[in-house]
């Protein structure tokens, strides 16, 4: 495998570093073209203030990692593709409809393309009611989450290759995919921007089949409680302020953006819950048969800056999260203890009148009480913008080193290219 990085990162660093590859002849009579972004809109009304807007994408990898074997392994996935569409009908209604799909690859697709895990499925769907200015109310599946900025990223125009996966610490847990079945408020007074939201958590979600162990919790509050009548475990509550000192961010959509590229100056400071009660479950000391139920809470606190530097343009992101499933929980990304992640990037000054190069580096460290030594994660790479977040590629190297208790294991390491276009 690093060979074959050392070429492919060989390549780039030419094409990078010899801009004049790229950029046509200043000599050369070319025809101009307008190949600006403009929004898939359609006014329904002659001011343009009721309108319906789709949105729609598609996130192409190459993914090159190495086998057990040491031999390294170049898979091909459709990270997503997506559909999204949503209408204001007036100055106060609005409605949201979002299909996808997600990590499709020719290990999880089916002969006649019938099976389960690589179908379209519904992401979003919600309503609302603007009350006045400063609030409104909505419903629905929704993507209003709380804990973090990043927990409600935009998979549109991230800075990094793509966001962190503990920013999303309740995926498939008590969500579907990142979005629960609720209600919500959002608004905003003055440079203080909130949302905070009431759910129903799934019944049915990863960990359906694991046994809960004494002394060790498994997110399957819902599920036993359902068996046996009881409803302690059915609903959750999440929220999540900013305080935005500088440019405001619109918040029409729940979705966070990852980076401006220079087109607004963003400081925030923000503050997130998630808290799920009875939401785990793990086994009574005194009887193989009683349960003993515990709180799921969640706490994060964050700072985000994006803004234009000379003819470029800088991002950055800090997070602090406080995770508690209950005692010794650990599944898969997901565990009780802490966490941080950063990210840092620098846009660059125009290579060409057509290409923009933003390199990035990305660290984050999770210490979870389940295990005696704690993961981290290295990230590095740089995106190449042909039409800002609309047309790009986007190369990234990442080393992860997992939680462990005894041996440390080796770093599993991965070299991933990204194409991305959405209009």
């Amino acid at each position: 495998m690093k060979n074959s990085l050392c070429l492919i990162l060989s390549a780039v660093i030419l094409v990078l570093t010899h801009p004049s590859g790229i950029a046509q002849d200043k000599d050369e009579q070319v025809q101009t073209v307008d190949d600006s972004y403009k929004p898939l809109k359609i006014n329904i009304d002659e001011s343009g203030k009721k309108y319906i807007r789709f949105i729609i994408w598609n996130q192409f990898w190459l993914n090159m990692s190495e086998n057990a074997n040491e031999e390294t392994t170049i898979q091909p996935l459709i990270r997503r593709s997506r559909i999204l569409s949503f209408a204001q009908i007036s100055d106060r209604f609005m409605i949201l409809t979002h299909f996808g799909l997600n990590n499709l690859t020719a290990n999880n697709m089916g002969p006649l393309g019938q099976e389960a895990s690589t179908q379209l499925f519904l992401h979003g769907a919600w309503g609302e009611f603007k009350i006045i200015d400063q609030i409104a109310i909505g419903g629905g599946l929704h993507y209003w989450n709380g804990l973090s900025r990043i927990t409600s990223a935009s998979t549109l125009n991230f800075m990094t290759l793509d966001n962190y996966r503990q920013g999303w610490a309740q995926l498939g847990l008590s969500d579907q995919f990142a979005r629960h079945m609720g209600v919500y408020i959002k608004g905003r007074f003055g440079k203080l921007n909130y949302h905070f939201a009431i759910n129903d958590p799934i019944t049915n979600n990863l960990e359906e089949g694991r046994t809960p162990g004494i002394g060790t919790a498994v997110y399957q509050g819902k599920e036993i409680q359902s068996q046996a009548n009881g409803n302690d475990a059915n609903t959750v509550y999440q929220g999540y302020v900013d305080y935005q000192f500088l440019d405001q961010e619109s918040n029409k959509l729940p979705y966070r953006v990852g980076s401006y590229l220079g087109k607004k100056t963003v400081f925030n400071v923000g503050a997130g819950f998630f808290s799920h009660p009875s939401g785990s479950v793990s086994q009574s000391p005194s009887s193989p048969t009683d349960f003993v139920y515990h709180d799921v809470n969640h706490f994060a606190i964050d700072a985000y800056y994006d803004a234009p530097v000379a003819r470029g343009a800088i991002n950055a992101y800090l997070v602090y999260y406080n995770f508690d499933y209950g005692p010794n929980y650990s599944f898969g990304p997901y565990g009780t203890g802490s966490s941080v992640y950063g990210q840092a990037g620098f846009l660059l000054p125009d290579v060409s009148n057509k290409i923009r190069l933003m390199p990035y580096v990305a660290y984050s460290t999770r210490n979870y009480e389940a295990f005696e030594e704690p993961g981290n994660t290295f990230q590095v790479g740089s995106n190449i913008f042909i039409t800002g977040h609309n047309a790009k590629l986007t190369f990234e190297y990442n080393s992860t080193r997992a939680n462990f208790t005894g041996n440390e294991p080796d770093r599993t390491d991965r070299f991933v290219i990204q194409a991305m276009v959405f209009l």
